[in-house]
């Protein structure tokens, strides 16, 4: 028979096992480059925003001051409003081509009175014009040089609206044209477009575009003192800032 292993009585103690090794951390250095340029963006969007709050905050006292000076001026001041007139009109012409029914030849003066009622407060007229209208359609317009108007002043101006023109009539604006021929009396608006500013002593206001309108003025073909019996009568316009 073979040999026969030996008969273990007991423990059997191999090599002894070492213990197992504890990982050992890396400790990285810090990356300065890294941590200047975040601390760098860092201070830049704090100022950022400082800067962005100290404008909000300019910006929001510059419209409050500015409302408290508008205020404080109308308080002082307080301003009428200026009153436009058309005191005088003679048409002299007014009627459609025979040959061309939509080539209008027109001949109008127009006499306009301007009020300033206020005190303290002066007008610059920078830029007039002065527009005919028929039937809703604008058939001239002229020019009015500029000028200054005072404090309680009156001024009157003349406009001449002459030419011809091509205009679309509609089928309302035809039949009120030939009832105007029959009565020699006719039914013209007029409209006034101007870019003026005011003066408060030394204070100067922007710049406003008001509109004022004149309408359904009834002027009598040819001279206003003739014997027709109707004589145009002055009205006071429309003063609008839409």
């Amino acid at each position: 028979m073979g040999d026969k292993q030996p008969h273990l009585n007991g423990a059997y103690y191999g090599p002894s096992v070492p213990p197992p090794t504890k990982p050992r951390r890396k400790y990285d250095s810090p990356d300065l480059g890294c941590c200047f340029f975040s601390c760098f963006g860092s201070c830049l969007r704090c100022c950022g925003c400082c800067i962005l709050s100290l404008i909000c905050n300019i910006l929001i006292a510059i419209a409050v001051i500015l409302g408290i000076t508008a205020l404080v001026l109308w308080l002082i001041f307080r301003p009428n409003a200026v009153k436009f007139y058309v005191t005088d009109a003679n048409l002299i012409r007014f009627n459609l081509d025979p040959n061309n029914n939509s080539n209008l030849h027109y001949n109008l003066d127009l006499n306009f009175t301007i009020r300033n009622p206020n005190q303290r407060v002066g007008i610059y007229y920078d830029e007039i014009k002065v527009s005919g209208y028929y039937g809703d359609q604008r058939f001239g317009t002229v020019d009015v040089s500029p000028f200054y108007q005072g404090h309680k002043n009156t001024t009157v101006i003349g406009t001449k609206i002459e030419g011809q023109n091509l205009v679309v009539l509609g089928d309302r604006a035809r039949s009120d044209l030939k009832e105007d021929e029959k009565s020699g009396v006719y039914r013209i608006d007029a409209k006034l477009m101007m870019r003026v500013w005011f003066k408060f002593w030394v204070v100067k206001s922007w710049k406003l575009k008001p509109k004022i309108k004149c309408d359904d003025l009834k002027i009598p073909l040819g001279d206003s003192n003739s014997t027709s019996g109707f004589k145009f009568q002055p009205m006071q316009c429309d003063f609008d800032f839409s």
